[in-house]
């Protein structure tokens, strides 16, 4: 957290993804366009992120955003968020950001990918304002051996699962194309820079991301996994509705299956889930990943798994009041219209995530009472700033939520065990048999899970009394004893 600007961000060095050698080249004598930064970061190159103005990451708010987020019941807190006002220097220009980290490292990976996702989404934007052939580039690197995520950047244009149909009777600007070009190439870059990371371990753990860039009625949203973009707008009858911005890319999903076992990958549900569907090695039967896409999990980036983003259009209207951002610790128990309504009752913006994540963490003990509460993490965009009549009551002032350094401890008070009824179950949760006498029986629980994971005993999500964790369990690759395995069980069910 609050890592210093990466090496890539500043000037390209031989050989890196933002050097003429990977062919993203500069015009040279480049006009500048109106409105355009003068540079990339250029001032801010030797200031520590977390020192930038308008760049927020804790809990708080400020006049357009509320962000807040709690550590659940299975550990360390593995979700992390972003609001990045004046993004880039450009005036108008926001970039928000979730992410939803898991294994072993999982929080390791959600901060890297929420601190270095923003800088390089901004250097190919740049790129991309003088440049064209990004794409044109990609298409060259795919001519010859492919593996699946690459091959996935050749049918990018060409999906039309994943993406929700927004405004397409709208003609697309230009500058959706550019920015769709600039989210492609920075989480290919991204991911490829995880998988060479030198202290982080990303061969089982990753993260989702969802993120937004809004410029003036524009808003461009990139994502990769389960997380979820919601909008809050107003229908003819001038009713508050819930219009979701993305699709929860599951394995579930049939191309999103398909692909997985084209590239030798396998998708099953187990017998005690069979609403969940995951992903598994060809010969191994770990780590039931429950996402289709996301950055790091590299022990499956050769089987289906790839950490390309469906990108998709909207432009906004006067209707449209405020964008949800939030993991799937939120909607594994509440419906995108129970958070927009909860999000527009809110006393104050300021408190609007807050107010969210709370209502969640009710839900989840009053639907799953022998679960453990999943991390949460929410950012509220309010589009209309002029208008403090949504999700804000203006003559209740409630105080702004002063950002902390550490937030795993707040709100950890207990709840009021009552909660939202009528709530459907989730696709990624499970009963227990038996149930958790007190707080402190869970708070065991996940230290002895702690222990498990730094001592290398293989564990398992279905162990105990716990949601099902997004990865059930960990390869573990001992050479020469997986082949033998692999042989024996082909023998056996030969034989049969």
């Amino acid at each position: 957290m609050g890592s210093c600007l990466s090496a890539e961000s500043r000037s390209p060095r031989p050989g890196s993804p933002s050097s003429p050698a990977f062919g993203i080249k500069k015009r040279k004598n480049s006009k500048k366009r109106p409105g355009s930064r003068n540079s990339s970061f250029d001032y801010r190159r030797e200031e520590p992120l977390h020192r930038i103005p308008g760049r927020l990451f804790l809990n708080g708010s400020s006049d357009i955003a509320s962000l807040f987020t709690q550590q659940g019941k299975k550990g360390t807190n593995q979700d992390a968020m972003i609001v990045w006002e004046n993004f880039g220097s450009r005036k108008d220009t926001v970039f928000c950001g979730v992410f939803d980290g898991h294994g072993p490292y999982g929080h390791m990976v959600a901060k890297r990918v929420r601190d270095h996702l923003p800088l390089k989404l901004n250097t190919h934007w740049e790129v991309n304002i003088a440049s064209e052939d990004v794409l044109k580039e990609i298409s060259l690197n795919t001519a010859g051996s492919m593996n699946s995520e690459d091959t996935a950047f050749l049918s990018a244009d060409e999906a039309s699962r994943a993406s929700v149909e927004l405004e397409d009777t709208e003609k697309q600007p230009e500058f959706f194309q550019t920015l769709k070009e600039s989210f492609l190439k920075a989480f290919k870059v991204m991911d490829r820079e995880l998988r060479v990371h030198a202290n982080i371990d990303c061969f089982c753990s990753g993260t989702t991301a969802v993120t937004l860039i809004k410029q003036g009625q524009y808003l461009v949203v990139g994502n990769v996994g389960d997380s979820r973009a919601v909008l809050g707008t107003r229908d003819k009858d001038d009713s508050l509705v819930a219009v979701q911005l993305t699709v929860d890319l599951k394995p579930n999903l049939p191309e999103e299956a398909e692909r997985i076992r084209r590239c030798k990958g396998r998708v099953f549900a187990l017998q005690d889930e069979p609403e969940v569907a995951r992903v598994w090695l060809p010969n191994n039967d770990s780590p039931g990943l429950a996402m289709a896409r996301a950055f790091g999990d590299f022990c499956l980036k050769d089987f289906g798994l790839i950490s390309v983003p469906d990108v998709s259009f909207r432009h906004l209207t006067d209707k449209d009041e405020f964008i949800v951002l939030a993991t799937d610790g939120i909607w594994d128990v509440l419906s995108n219209k129970e958070v927009v309504d909860i999000v527009a009752s809110a006393p104050a913006r300021s408190s609007a995530a807050r107010a969210l994540v709370e209502s969640a963490v009710r839900a989840w003990r009053y639907k799953y009472p022998t679960s453990k509460v999943d991390d949460c993490a929410v950012v509220c965009l309010f589009l209309d700033t002029s208008n403090l009549s949504t999700a804000s009551n203006a003559n209740a002032k409630e105080q702004q939520p002063t950002p902390v350094e550490q937030t795993d401890n707040d709100c950890q008070k207990d709840e009021d065990p009552s909660g939202p009824t009528g709530l459907g179950r989730s696709s990624t949760v499970r009963n227990g048999k038996d149930v958790l006498l007190d707080g402190s029986a869970e708070e065991d629980s996940s230290k002895q899970e702690e222990m498990l994971l730094e001592s290398g005993i293989e564990w398992s999500a279905l162990e105990g009394v716990s949601r099902v964790n997004t990865l059930l369990t960990l390869p573990r690759f001992v050479p020469g004893k997986e082949d033998k395995k692999a042989k024996a069980a082909r023998e056996m069910k030969a034989r049969k």
